[in-house]
């Protein structure tokens, strides 16, 4: 993953910038395809924020059927957006986003007062770790580009923006759609995210000085939590870097999923992929 290209804004920046939607500025530039044969690049202008949230919409409302409450039609914008910064991978070809992740900083975190996370869970114990600590969110892929060329671009960019900026925990909420396809067929009612919950539970629950609560809790004892289901691809990646799941799931009603809380640390990243996305 050396060979992704580093974000286009440096962290002092960051630290400069105003809540305001982002400014005009000259177009970048198309980073070259990476060895993955995409596009790796930060959001340098609100046009460039504009098609990362369009592709969110088309995932996230017309695919998952969310409710979104954006100001802008066919986009899905929330307050946070403005405080973001935003990974983006593109198609060489015609320069379509396909994947992206938005980012927020201690920094920014400390200017809107809180992380989307905030909104979900109680993150009291998280308390010492947010001077180092980024929330990921609004992670999608388009349909037509699911494979893990994608996935690996946006985490090895991750990877090098934590280690250049001196972060080290990564916190995020992960989604499980409450109509969830698994290998034998939709499973509906929540009963597959209690039963995830109830595997990783077992195998991958934080220490009790990290656990946090759901705002509004998943009724996970009045579910079915007894199959056998395997979690969302997105949630067996982030298992396998190392990341731990913070507690049980809560309920987000607008989009229709059940959110576990996860966190990683690099200082947990196995070796193999240690050296995968953060070479020597």
């Amino acid at each position: 993953m050396k060979e992704l290209p580093t974000p286009t804004l440096p962290f002092s920046l960051l630290n400069l910038r105003r809540a305001a939607p982002h400014p005009p500025m000259a177009v970048a530039p198309k980073p070259p395809p990476n060895a993955l044969g995409v596009q790796v690049s930060w959001a340098r202008h609100q046009e460039e924020v504009r098609q990362a949230q369009r592709l969110r919409y088309e995932v996230f409302a017309n695919e998952m059927g969310a409710r979104l409450h954006s100001p802008l039609p066919g986009h899905d914008i929330d307050i946070f957006d403005d405080y973001c910064e935003h990974l983006l991978v593109r198609e060489p070809q015609l320069g379509q986003v396909i994947g992206t992740y938005r980012v927020l900083t201690p920094a920014q975190a400390r200017r809107i007062g809180s992380t989307y996370s905030d909104t979900e869970f109680d993150l009291t114990r998280l308390r010492r770790l947010r001077e180092r600590m980024v929330e990921l969110g609004r992670s999608c892929v388009h349909a037509d580009h699911r494979h893990g060329g994608v996935i690996l671009a946006l985490w090895g960019a991750l990877a090098e923006f934590m280690v250049r900026n001196r972060l080290d925990t990564m916190v995020g909420c992960a989604s499980i759609p409450m109509q969830h396809q698994g290998a034998t067929g939709i499973v509906g009612g929540g009963h597959a995210a209690a039963s995830i919950w109830r595997q990783l539970q077992k195998s991958h629950l934080a220490p009790i000085e990290y656990q946090v609560h759901p705002r509004l809790r998943l009724p996970v004892e009045a579910l079915d939590s007894s199959l056998a289901i395997e979690p969302p691809a997105l949630i067996k990646g982030y298992l396998r870097l190392g990341a731990q799941v913070l507690g049980p799931p809560a309920w987000d009603p607008d989009f229709n999923s059940a959110d576990l809380p996860m966190l990683l640390r690099l200082s947990d990243l196995p070796s193999r992929y240690r050296k995968h996305f953060l070479g020597a």
